[in-house]
């Protein structure tokens, strides 16, 4: 039975199913350097082909690939909403910067720090909406 056959297949699966849990026997090769080599004995040995093998080579094509959309801007806020992130954001690095650099801050100036991280959070929790743009909208987005 040659490989190339469709029995070949079915022959090969149902020796492995009716040998299932038993020991398989090997048959051990005369030749110890076919053994090295991990080649049976009753094999035929496949000599070295010495001229290379032209096979067409598929290339992606380009169609299939996908390619998104390009994103929307990032959009700019407004001022007053900018200067509460900022705010937000950035007193606590300046306070923790000055901190792990060692460098001491006057105490107006982290007192100023730490009234813009308050003050914008505040700011921020006071103007965002109370309820969604869209009631029906759930959050999920495809």
């Amino acid at each position: 039975m040659q490989r190339d056959d469709p029995d070949y297949d079915d022959a090969a699966w149902q020796a492995i199913v009716d040998n299932y849990g038993e020991r398989a026997e090997l048959d051990l090769p005369a030749d110890p350097e076919a053994a090295a080599v991990g080649q049976r004995a009753d094999e035929p040995v496949d000599e070295p082909v010495d001229e290379p093998v032209d096979e067409p080579v598929e290339e992606p094509v380009e169609e299939d690939r996908f390619v998104p959309d390009q994103p929307p801007p990032v959009p700019v806020p407004p001022a007053d909403r900018l200067l509460a992130w900022l705010g937000v954001f950035g007193s606590p690095t300046v306070l923790l910067a000055s901190v792990i650099l060692g460098i001491g801050l006057p105490g107006w100036l982290t007192g100023l720090l730490v009234a813009g991280f308050v003050g914008g959070f505040c700011y921020l929790v006071i103007r965002s909406p109370g309820s969604p743009r869209d009631p029906w909208d759930d959050g999920a987005r495809v």
